[in-house]
């Protein structure tokens, strides 16, 4: 019998166990839906996960149901957004919940949630995005017990909150609390009517109200045993200690929700009167380690809550600091701060928020013999915010970082005086009514110093001294130096309440003036977060490190400038002066002038930075410029001309140009686009130190360059995307005019045409030779056109020119018209020879004209070949065959000029005959 019982009790066991296996398998899919089907009926909201996973044995008798990549998103009005969402939400639950149907509610013994985020909105109508629970038909009536409607029923025993950050931002009053990296746990018996549950909290709290920020990122720590009355919805505080930063406080009283309001009576206070509680309330980060530092004195803090809680009220509250001659001293630390006085009040006594006030009657402190003093009213805290202050005292600002742990990075010198009454209203500044502001004192600088990594250099102020008016502030005197700058400037500024409570720009008027201005002293070195995507194969590595420099966005200021020297990156400017513009990140320059190698510049323009990419656009007026320093010194003036650099000799220039300038405000060539117009006055070439001329010169054997004449070059240059193009100009040298053109690029690429009208004269000793040998004056203004082609770049040309076959083809061209003018020179002879003979007939009678023409031509003839007759009979037996050559080629030509003449003659008379 026993054995028996003993198999069923295993076969059951075996049952169990291969159930609670099993079942996850089969009851997954069917609780994920069951959850979701609860929520998305219930809620005006979206559930959604990406997996539901369920076990059986490791919470058994309990179910656990664990939810991954959780979201709850909203619906209208607040559509889109994301309410809450959570890596992991696990659930515990009885078995038995997990068969209910869809409509029954599910009772969670547990909770727990980690990397949540939780973001409530409000907007400026006032609706919340937490308001998501589905109202029901008022025409149903349901039993108080019936909880099918509800969808969970929470019978918790324990719940957690890990890693969470919860956002609460309230658009209707400008309210913003944050609440980063909570950890909190609570454990407690909730399915009882009366029960405790103990809670511990640790969170960093951030809390904002009107763009004024009260804690940012402030540490609370919390633990508490809450009485928890559910027949009353009553939480009662019963034991309980918090800490704000370092500052402990202790809770006592209840929170009571009824149907249309919650009642508060919550008081708490100080546990001791101890002033390190005061330092306690300072962020960790500056308190420092405040168990060593000495104190005297006393500090405490307390106040009360009491009141209800509805839509038009909050608990009327006091809150009391107060502090009589206290004193502290680190023990790192020289100094002690001392006679410490603190007397302030936070109150609230209508329930009504606007009518919040802080009344700080008394805050004073002394460091050695320095004393400080403040006083303030500030009225409707929460609502227009009225200020009544008055500041006064003097300190030297080197002992507060012998007194007190300040950051160290800030490195303050110098004396502060300041003497400060100031009334306003939040409403009249946000409207910009300044009128209604009045604000009256001084405060004044001497010695002052302050570094910073943000600065490129100390800032050390010889004198500051500023007069507080009613709507202005007078900058009486600001004298002081950065790196090797020195500036003086006086002026006035217009918003300074617009600047520190609205976020608006600075506007003013100024005078600078300086004696010696570096821009490199106003350079801040940021360290750009772009990875490397060179695809050089090292991966993401960091870029390094780059240097901004960036006009101010909150300064809109009108500067009237005065410098002796200005340094801007390797150009020095002397006697500068002008009008600055400063709005909107972009800087205005206005009938600039100034001296620069040994010349006058006159610049008016514009530099923006507030795109990511610095522009600018610039009229430049040069005059009397030296070339060569001109063109050595600037970057932009060597890509647009470099041959230029070699002239030795004046400019005068207009250039108009814009483009991109790059993080240091130096113009990035390859975006440039603009025109050029020069005129120049050369006095020497420096041609050894020009490639490009020296390759001409090899190319050119009739030209020395050294000589060119470039008095009153005027020309005009035009470029755009690297490119520069050269509009045609012709120079001399001597009587040779050299038409140039072309274009070359920003990185000296060539590509020009030269082209050259050269006197024969020019084209060497065989062209000379012909030219002699005609002797014809004519011919003193021939030229033949050359080009050349020039190519490479600057530093490497590459001239081709057709110089050999002009003279080739001059050469050619002179032989014929030597030959020409020999024919010429025989046919004159002959002309004069028979024309001699035809006159003489003419006169014996024209009976005889024709035996006397034919005798005259034999006479001629004979005279001809007589002559060559007489020739060879003085000339030995044996001459040449040379001499014979020559005497047939004078026979040949005699006979060709006379076959000419009598063929011309018969045709004069033949055409006479026709006429009779």
């Amino acid at each position: 019998m026993k054995k028996k019982l003993f198999k069923i009790l295993g076969i059951v066991a075996l049952l169990i166990v291969g159930v609670l296996v099993a079942a996850p398998f089969f009851l997954e899919a069917k609780i994920g839906e069951l959850i979701k089907a609860n929520v998305n009926n219930n809620l005006n909201a979206t559930l959604d996960f990406a997996e539901a996973d369920l076990s059986l044995i490791a919470s058994f008798p309990n179910a656990e149901v664990s939810l991954k990549k959780l979201s709850l998103v909203n619906k209208a009005p607040f559509e889109g957004d994301t309410l809450f969402a959570s890596d992991e939400l696990s659930l515990k639950m009885g078995i038995g919940e997990l068969f209910k149907g869809a409509g029954e509610p599910i009772g969670v013994k547990s909770l727990i949630v980690d990397r949540a985020l939780v973001h409530i909105t409000v907007d400026k109508d006032g609706n919340a995005s937490f308001d998501i629970a589905k109202e029901g038909d008022p025409s149903e009536e349901t039993a108080p017990d019936e909880g099918a409607a509800e969808g969970f029923s929470f019978d918790m025993e324990s719940y957690e909150i890990t890693n969470t950050d919860i956002i609460y931002d309230d658009r209707s009053t400008g309210m913003r609390l944050e609440i980063n990296d909570m950890q909190h746990r609570g454990n407690g018996d909730l399915s009882l009517s009366k029960s405790e549950l103990q809670t511990q909290t640790d969170a960093l709290v951030s809390f904002e109200m009107d763009s004024t920020n009260y804690l940012n990122k402030n540490k609370i720590k919390l633990d508490a045993l809450i009485g928890i009355d559910l027949n009353e919805n009553k939480y009662s505080f019963l034991k309980n200690e918090a800490y704000i930063n370092q500052l402990p406080l202790v809770f006592d009283g209840f929170v009571k929700i009824n149907e249309n309001d919650q009642e508060v009576d919550i008081s708490f206070k100080t546990p001791s009167s101890d002033f390190k509680n005061f330092l306690a309330v300072i962020p960790e980060a500056y308190s420092k380690d405040i168990e060593n530092v000495q104190t005297t004195g006393n500090f405490t803090l307390e106040g009360q809550f009491k009141g209800v809680v509805d839509e038009a009220h909050i608990p009327k509250f006091n809150i009391k600091i107060n502090s009589e001659n206290a004193s502290f001293k680190y023990p790192d630390l020289p100094k002690s701060v001392k006679n410490v006085f603190i007397d302030t009040e936070i109150n609230n006594n209508t329930g009504i928020v606007e009518d919040t006030y802080v009344d700080i009657e008394k805050l004073s402190f002394m460091i050695d013999e320095d004393k400080f003093n403040m006083n303030a009213k500030i009225t409707e805290l929460l609502g227009n915010t009225k200020v009544n202050a008055h500041i006064d005292g003097t300190m030297n600002l080197a002992n507060i970082e012998k007194a007190y742990p300040v950051p160290a990075d800030l490195d303050l010198k110098g004396l502060l005086s300041a003497d400060i009454t100031t009334a306003f209203d939040m409403a009249s500044v946000e409207k910009e009514r300044y009128e209604n502001t009045d604000t009256k004192g001084t405060l004044s600088l001497t010695d002052f110093e302050y570094s910073s990594e943000e600065l490129a250099n100390p800032v050390k102020l010889e004198t500051a001294n500023l007069t507080f008016n009613p709507k202005t502030v007078s900058l009486n005197e600001l004298k002081g130096t950065t790196g090797k700058t020195d500036f003086n400037a006086t002026g006035t500024i217009d918003n300074l309440l617009g600047f520190m409570f609205n976020d608006e720009v600075v506007a003013g008027n100024f005078d600078l003036k300086s004696n010696y201005f570096d821009l490199g002293d106003f350079m801040v070195e940021e360290t750009a977060s772009a990875t490397d995507v060179s695809g050089n194969g090292e991966g993401g590595s960091p870029s390094t490190s780059e240097e901004k420099i960036k006009i101010p966005s909150f300064l809109d200021a009108n500067i009237t400038a005065a410098a002796h020297t200005v340094i801007y990156d390797n150009l020095t400017l002397k006697d500068v002066r002008g009008n600055l513009r400063i709005k909107d990140q972009k800087a205005v320059l206005g009938n600039m002038t100034s001296s620069i190698f040994d010349g006058k510049m006159a610049f008016n323009g514009e530099v923006s930075t507030k795109e990511e990419t610095p522009t600018f656009a610039m009229k430049l007026d040069m005059d009397q410029l030296e070339i060569g320093e001109t063109f050595q010194a600037l970057d932009l003036f060597k890509s647009i001309a470099p041959i230029a650099q070699v002239l030795k000799g004046e400019l005068d220039s207009d250039i108009e140009l814009s483009g991109n300038l790059t993080d240091d405000l130096v113009p990035d060539l390859l975006t440039l686009s603009g025109n050029i117009l020069a005129n120049v006055m050369t006095r020497e070439i420096n041609s050894e130190e020009a490639p490009l001329l020296s390759a001409l010169d090899g190319k050119l054997d009739f030209i020395d360059l050294k000589k060119l004449n470039l008095d009153d070059l005027k020309t005009k240059l035009s470029f755009e995307n690297g490119l520069v193009t050269v509009k045609p100009f012709t120079v001399n040298y001597n009587d040779i005019a050299i038409n140039v053109d072309g274009s070359h690029t920003f990185d000296k690429k060539l590509n020009y045409k030269a082209t050259m009208q050269v006197p024969a004269k020019y084209l060497g000793s065989e062209v000379n030779k012909l030219l002699a040998e005609i002797d014809d004056d004519s011919l003193d203004e021939l030229t033949v056109p050359v080009v050349a082609n020039i190519g490479g770049d600057y530093t490497s040309p590459s001239v081709t020119t057709d110089l050999t076959t002009g003279v080739k083809s001059l050469t050619s061209q002179l032989v014929e018209i030597q030959k020409q003018k020999l024919i010429d020179k025989g046919k004159d002879k002959a002309k004069d020879l028979i024309g001699d003979v035809l006159n003489q007939n003419k006169k014996t009678g024209d009976s005889t004209s024709t035996n006397s023409t034919k005798e005259g031509v034999k006479e001629v003839l004979g005279g001809l070949l007589g002559s060559s007759k007489t020739d060879a009979a003085e000339s030995p037996s044996d001459s040449t065959a040379e001499g014979k050559e020559e005497g047939d080629d004078v026979k040949e030509k005699a006979k060709s000029i006379i076959g000419g003449l009598l063929g011309s003659k018969k045709k004069a008379s033949d055409e006479k005959d026709t006429d009779n």
